[in-house]
């Protein structure tokens, strides 16, 4: 079933995707049926799950589920892996690494490659006070508080 991404609870589980490269308007224009599609359809063991999608800065697909009435069980983590991968080969655009890090670089959304990252904090190209994207987090409301956060506060300050 799907709901709206910002009325989704705090606790709500969330999966973020990063894109190596933008999606262009038209592109999140054309995915955003199929998302919602998907999200509409989506289930765990015969029950709707209610989840919502956010594509912040064109360059994340972000799915929150809200796991009061239904959790997300194996297959239904499988289903949605396997519509992530679908976009991927539509749209030619890299997901699933997990090995990329995505942080600001001014105005602009910079993803690099994890050992050019490590590199870049060696070099002080990047610093803790640069805004990474911390993709781990587990929950909608981590995801409001502790998303977008200095390198300092994210699993990126072992590189510093």
């Amino acid at each position: 079933m799907h709901a709206n991404f910002k009325d989704l609870p705090d606790d709500s589980r969330v999966w973020i995707y990063q894109a190596n490269r933008p999606f262009t308007n038209d592109e999140i224009n054309e995915l955003k049926p199929q998302m919602d599609n998907f999200l509409q359809k989506w289930t765990a063991h015969g029950m709707n799950l209610k989840a919502g999608v956010d594509y912040p800065y064109n360059r994340f697909i972000v799915i929150g589920l809200d796991q009061s009435e239904a959790g997300a069980t194996g297959c239904s983590i499988d289903a949605c892996v396997r519509f992530i991968q679908s976009i991927e080969k539509a749209y030619k655009v890299d997901l699933m690494d997990k090995m990329n890090v995505t942080y600001k670089n001014g105005i602009y959304i910079a993803h690099k490659e994890l050992s050019d990252f490590k590199i870049m904090a060696k070099a002080k190209s990047v610093s803790p006070n640069t805004i990474v994207f911390n993709n781990l987090v587990e929950t909608v409301g981590e995801y409001k508080e502790h998303w977008e956060v200095p390198a300092s506060e994210s699993w990126h300050s072992r590189f510093f």
